[in-house]
């Protein structure tokens, strides 16, 4: 029997309208006008939402099978299951690696591979356990049985060095960029003592990693074949990006936590360098300036866009689809705090023109999933989180 809940209309408009940014923890003029703070614009669509399935434990990411077959998802804990479309949820898919489920830690992200329908190959991130308390960022792939109860032959296709025993920031998202190798998204680990890694081309700790499909290097890496540096490196100075997503054109944007103040969305290219901990618009938590002290130094990359106060980022996609065609192009990013979903349009010149928040009421959204018709689903990370459909109202 189908477990869902008709929640009643929600009037986008109305929660946009009714936002306001609130202060600063920083006082950072943006590098250029449309870095920050774009104009707040209510779209005027109402949203229906219905809830799928609940009881989910810390859900953190989702996958699309084909076929109307349902969806994969991420528990934090460990566990993948299938959720049907009639919200009946699966005992966990056996074959899953073991996570070091320990604060932030645990199974993050799940993709269906590029070419899923003809290898079922299926793909997962998470905080690998390497002993003595250690943990590291890792990504897997297996095969999914043909009855969904297990994934076959699971090998390890890149994990995180040096291992370290703080279990925070781990990222991680993977994405297919279409070329035969896969996007893998890290994070430092939080420390003051880890952080620094992110500028270090000998660490994977804050970066984006590029690997072929199987996990070895591509050729064509900005790294291959120099010294003291790790040729699965594609960029660096990097947080801890737990949003990643590719455009209509296949352009890879990641967007990442930053500390109190400068969550940032970028659009990270080969070789260069994001800053972290050296720059940022934010501070430490503490009160104490980041790193320089500064938000712009020579040879660091600007964020495409920032946030201060922060919204705390999950998952992001690319809108596309007849339902919500008015979105197509923009961004659709889940927020943990202050909670909800935030959508930034984009001009031809991939700056963000306009913003609007909606599901505000929804609190920690985790994930953002595009489905086929164009409406989407959102995971919300709670002890008992839910997987919900959103559509436009019909009245709208």
């Amino acid at each position: 029997m189908r477990f869902a809940i008709l929640l009643a209309a929600l009037p986008a408009c109305a929660m946009a309208q009714d936002f306001n940014y609130g202060g600063r923890n920083t006082d950072f003029e943006p590098a250029f006008p449309e870095q920050f703070r774009a104009p707040i614009t209510p779209s005027g669509v109402e949203l229906d939402l219905e809830v799928i399935a609940s009881d989910l434990v810390h859900p953190w990411g989702i996958a699309t099978l084909p076929d109307a077959d349902g969806w994969l998802v991420t528990e934090r804990p460990g566990r993948l299951r299938h959720v049907l479309p009639d919200g009946s949820v699966s005992e966990p898919i056996g074959g899953v690696p073991e996570v070091h489920a320990v604060d932030q830690g645990g199974l993050l992200d799940v993709a269906l591979g590029p070419d899923f329908e003809t290898d079922r190959m299926v793909y997962l991130t998470y905080s690998k356990p390497m002993g003595d308390g250690l943990s590291a960022t890792a990504a897997a792939r297996g095969t999914l049985s043909d009855d969904l109860s297990a994934l076959e032959g699971v090998e390890d296709i890149f994990v995180q060095d040096p291992p370290d025993d703080t279990a925070k920031h781990y990222g991680s998202r993977i994405v297919f960029p279409g070329d035969g190798t896969a996007f893998v998204t890290t994070g430092e680990h939080s420390s003051m003592e880890t952080r620094v890694y992110a500028q270090d081309l000998d660490k994977t700790y804050g970066k984006v990693i590029r690997i072929d499909l199987d996990g070895a290097t591509p050729e064509d890496n900005p790294y291959v074949g120099q010294d003291d540096a790790t040729d699965t490196i594609w960029s660096y100075g990097h947080r801890n990006i737990q949003g990643a997503a590719l455009d209509a054109d296949g352009t890879l944007w990641t967007i990442e936590h930053g500390p109190k103040g400068g969550d940032e969305l970028n659009r990270p290219a080969a070789g260069l360098n994001y800053g972290w901990p050296v720059i940022s618009y934010g501070k430490q938590y503490s009160g104490q300036p980041i790193g320089s002290g500064d938000a712009v130094q020579e040879g660091m990359e600007q964020p495409v866009y920032f946030w201060d106060p922060v919204i705390a980022p999950g998952g992001m996609t690319f809108h596309s689809g007849d339902t919500f065609a008015e979105w197509n192009g923009d961004a659709l990013i889940g927020s943990l705090y202050p909670g909800g979903v935030v959508r930034l349009a984009l001009n031809d010149e991939g700056h963000v023109v306009e913003e609007e928040r909606l599901l505000r009421d929804q609190g920690r959204i985790r994930d953002v999933e595009i489905q086929d018709d164009g409406s989407f689903l959102v995971i919300t990370d709670f002890e008992s989180g839910s997987l919900i459909h959103v559509r436009p109202s019909p009245e709208s």
